[in-house]
């Protein structure tokens, strides 16, 4: 399905982070490299996310900002979780 507005397509692709991003299992992560992984998934996603808001800054709808908003949160959510998973398991830095 095709985006009709410019808010539309910044909607599709914010959709598609949130998509691979709940590909993300954190219970998977047991070693330093998954851990690093993980990060850098969550680190891509988010340099994404601003890069959208930047190329449709003056398409910021309501829908769009929320969005991308619930996607920064999570990613900031999830790099708590693996922080404290981290540090609990004695994984060296």
């Amino acid at each position: 399905i095709r985006a009709k507005t410019p808010a539309e397509t910044a909607i599709k692709r914010l959709s598609g982070i949130g998509e691979v991003l709940s590909g993300l299992d954190i219970a998977t992560i047991h070693s330093q490299n998954d851990t690093a992984r993980a990060l850098r998934t969550l680190d891509t996603a988010d340099k994404c996310i601003r890069m959208i808001l930047t190329e449709f800054k003056s398409e910021r709808t309501k829908d769009v900002i929320r969005e991308a908003t619930r996607l920064i949160d999570s990613i900031e959510l999830a790099r708590d979780e693996i922080s404290g998973l981290h540090h609990a398991s004695g994984l060296p830095s």
